[in-house]
């Protein structure tokens, strides 16, 4: 499982010109899943996030996650994390989990999230969706199992 994610200070998902969800300061995570992962790792993935120290403090750096500013978290499925890039000019995505497991996988992740936090939406597994932005700083970071 892999996450991409970056502090915003708004972040919106749309399907088809609709607005979907919104969210405005904290984390948008984009979210792959590959055919190994589990549970275990969506759970340790989601503790890791919501504890992540991302946001400044009184100018001195990365002090607080997201529940200390209560920010608002946009999870968003995106099976293209889990490419292979090394190889060719195109992403082999081989790895990436069949939407019959990732699709529960990615629905597991949320709920382990909001043990943590209530702050946390999501877009649709599956779905076209246009992901609209404002970065903060920007900060944009990796995590992964």
């Amino acid at each position: 499982m892999r996450l991409l994610l970056q502090r915003v200070h708004w972040a919106a998902v749309n399907i088809q010109d609709r607005r979907i969800q919104e969210i405005q300061r904290g984390l948008l995570v984009f979210v792959g899943i590959e055919k190994s992962d589990t549970e275990t790792h969506a759970d340790v993935l989601a503790e890791k996030l919501a504890h992540y120290l991302v946001f400044d403090h009184g100018g001195k750096g990365f002090q607080r996650n997201v529940i200390d500013i209560q920010g608002e978290i946009l999870a968003v499925p995106q099976f293209t994390l889990a490419a292979n890039t090394q190889k060719g000019l195109k992403p082999d995505l081989a790895a990436a989990a069949k939407s019959s497991v990732a699709a529960p996988l990615f629905a597991h992740f949320i709920t382990a999230l909001t043990q943590y936090t209530p702050r946390v939406k999501s877009g649709i597994f599956g779905a076209h969706m246009q992901v609209h932005i404002i970065n903060d700083g920007p900060v944009t970071l990796s995590l992964q199992k």
